[in-house]
């Protein structure tokens, strides 16, 4: 039967599908518009079981947050390659997926998967968007972050969608343009804690232990030894510790000395690089 250019149309805003498949599709189902979508469903879900054991190692981090700031979220959605991570299907599907995660706010990957995206469950719509693109498509982690009483949730995401950052801040000051130059600060000099009190123990005796080694194979008397390992340990929450750094548009002061300049306050952070 003859097809409308109208009815392939419809069907493609309806799938995101190119023309020729939907009209493919449309011929396949004669015609039958919902029949058609089956039809274009199943051709993703065979493009996804062949595509399952893929790796998908590029893509884009992805962030939201509520009007109110009250609560974040920062995801990690894959495909195969950098070409499709730079497209605008793919990168529309992954503000999409953080969209929705940060309105469920499930608990883990698993109970992600019955999220709804584009009234589909989120499993249903990675396949959908397997078959679209022809590339594994794949949600690696999120991190949804919620502000306490009084806190304001900042996102940020570095030019190219490969680095992204939320931050938890406190205070009475402009706690927005703060909490950027604070996850600016966590996006460049990738620091292992926001505070000294938030670095592992493990962490820090491992610190000290090296401090120490190193100042006895200098010579150094061993009464002292445990002296230069906290200066040694301290140098290293300098180098570290978000707010310990110096800022990074000011290196005359710390990020610490900058947040109290705006009577603003930092709880924590969370950054995601792509494979990281």
């Amino acid at each position: 039967m003859a097809i409308k250019a109208q009815d392939v149309k419809e069907l493609r805003e309806a799938t995101g599908v190119g023309m020729m498949d939907c009209k493919k599709a449309l011929v396949e189902a004669d015609g039958d518009f919902d029949k058609a979508i089956e039809i274009l469903r199943t051709k993703g879900q065979k493009v996804a079981a062949k595509r399952a054991d893929r790796e998908a190692t590029e893509g884009a981090i992805v962030t939201a947050t509520t009007d109110d700031g009250a609560a974040g979220v920062i995801a990690e959605v894959n495909c195969e390659t950098d070409f499709v991570a730079r497209n605008d299907d793919f990168t529309t599907f992954a503000q999409k997926i953080a969209d929705a995660l940060l309105e469920a706010r499930p608990a883990g990957i698993g109970e992600a998967q019955a999220v709804e995206v584009d009234g589909r469950p989120l499993a249903d719509a990675l396949t959908d968007m397997t078959g679209k693109i022809g590339e594994k498509v794949d949600v690696r982690r999120f991190e949804i972050v919620e502000a306490g009483s009084g806190g304001t949730v900042v996102d940020y995401i570095h030019p190219g969608a490969k680095l992204g950052v939320l931050v938890e801040m406190t205070g009475d000051g402009e706690l927005a343009d703060a909490g950027r130059d604070v996850a600016m600060q966590a996006a460049a000099m990738n620091p292992i804690a926001a505070t000294r009190d938030d670095v592992p123990q493990d962490l820090q005796d491992k610190e000290r232990e090296i401090g120490r080694e190193q100042a006895r194979a200098e010579g150094k008397p061993e009464q002292i030894l445990d002296k230069i390992a906290e200066g040694k340990l301290a140098r290293y929450f300098k180098d570290n510790v978000l707010v310990e750094q110096p800022f990074v548009k000011d290196s005359s002061m710390t990020v610490q000395q900058m947040l109290d300049k705006g009577d603003a306050g930092l709880t924590r952070f969370v950054r995601f690089a792509l494979g990281g």
